[in-house]
Order: structure tokens, then C-alpha cells, then sequence
């Protein structure tokens, strides 16, 4: 197949696999309460986690990352061209941030960016993994964990990868986190954010 039909069919696909919004799946499976409704409103594993448990949370944390992991991943072993490899890995990100289910709204696609990394650069995407996790067993907020892991992200690009075409995605999907973040940010510079295991739900 032409290269350059197969980018686009993969990353028709990736969009449309990162807008499968998980943490209502998951959910709607276990009849508990659609997260869009309850504590932040968010569809994220931290949400799910916060109002539905550690089983829920968990289960939408995995499918949040699979979807990023397999369009990194296949992108890695069909395509060449590095720009198209990357677009594939950028669109389940986009998928989930703007999901077409969900009126192009979505969650701030933290786990779905780990995994496309993951399927990208294993390595890096183990690091920045353990950045996120450290920092959250640290100080207990997700999303100072989240803000730390891409934060430097593009710093471990450029020590550890010498593609420029992945540098470019590094920063792109940073600024995506960090942007939307920023009614985190002002609630962690502020000291109102909630941190994981507090019974307190305030949004985030």
C-alpha cells in the first residue's frame, strides 16, 4: 500500500480510537456514575479514580494508554517517513482531547500522550511514566505529576533522541498537556487543588 495512504488511513483511525472516551465505557459498564457528572466532570483516570474506585480508574488509566501505545506503535512499524509516524502518534492525542462523541470536548490526555510515547520511544515514554508516578507518590497531585512528566519532555527528547521530527512532537503535546492544565495551575498556585485520596472533591 502507498505510504502516504496508509499515514492517512492511520491517522483517520488514531483520532478516531483516542475520542473513545474511556472513563464512560468503563463506567457505563460497571453502572457507576458517568464521570462527566459527578466531582470534576472529567472523563480521565483521575476522575474515575477519585469517584469510582481504583478497579474503574484503573481499567480507563489502561484504555486511556492502549489506544495512545497502539497508534505509536503501528505507526513504528508501517510507516518510514517520520513526519507521518508522528502525526499518527499526535492523532489519538487530538482524538481524545477533542473527541467527536463527546461535542469535540474531552479529557487533557495525559495517559493517552504516555502511551503514544511508549509505542514511539518505549524508553522515554517509561521515564517520563515514572517522572509522572514519582511526582505523584511525591506531593499526591495527578496533575503536578502530569505538569512534571511533560514539562520535561522535551528536555529528555533532546539528551535522548536525535530525530528532530520527534523533538517537534515532544513540544506539541506538551503545550496540549500544559494548556490544558491551566485551571489546574492556578488551583496548585493557589493551594486549593485536590490531591488523590482526599475525600474533598473540588474540580480539576
Amino acid at each position: 500500500m502507498d505510504e502516504v495512504l496508509l499515514w492517512s488511513l492511520l491517522t483517520a483511525l488514531g483520532f478516531l480510537l483516542g475520542a473513545i472516551p474511556f472513563g464512560i465505557v468503563v463506567s457505563s459498564a460497571f453502572g457507576l456514575p458517568d464521570p462527566r457528572t459527578v466531582g470534576s466532570m472529567n472523563v480521565g483516570f483521575t476522575n474515575v479514580l477519585r469517584v469510582s474506585g481504583a478497579k474503574a480508574g484503573l481499567l480507563t488509566l489502561l484504555g486511556d494508554m492502549g489506544k495512545g501505545w497502539v497508534m505509536g506503535w503501528a505507526a513504528m512499524q508501517w510507516l518510514t517517513d517520520e513526519r507521518f509516524i508522528m502525526i499518527v502518534a499526535l492523532a489519538p492525542i487530538l482524538g481524545h482531547l477533542f473527541s467527536p462523541f463527546l461535542q469535540f470536548k474531552g479529557g487533557k490526555g495525559v495517559a493517552t500522550a504516555l502511551g503514544s510515547v511508549l509505542g514511539l520511544a518505549p524508553s522515554i515514554g517509561l521515564l517520563l511514566l515514572l517522572i509522572w508516578l514519582g511526582a505523584v507518590a511525591i506531593w499526591r497531585y495527578s496533575s503536578g505529576g502530569a505538569l512534571a512528566a511533560f514539562g520535561l519532555f522535551p528536555v529528555v527528547a533532546i539528551v535522548n533522541e536525535q530525530r528532530q521530527e520527534f523533538l517537534l512532537f515532544a513540544i506539541i503535546v506538551s503545550v496540549l498537556i500544559w494548556v490544558r492544565h491551566k485551571d489546574n495551575i492556578i488551583r496548585l498556585w493557589r493551594g486549593t487543588e485536590s490531591k488523590i485520596g482526599e475525600k474533598r472533591v473540588q474540580p480539576s
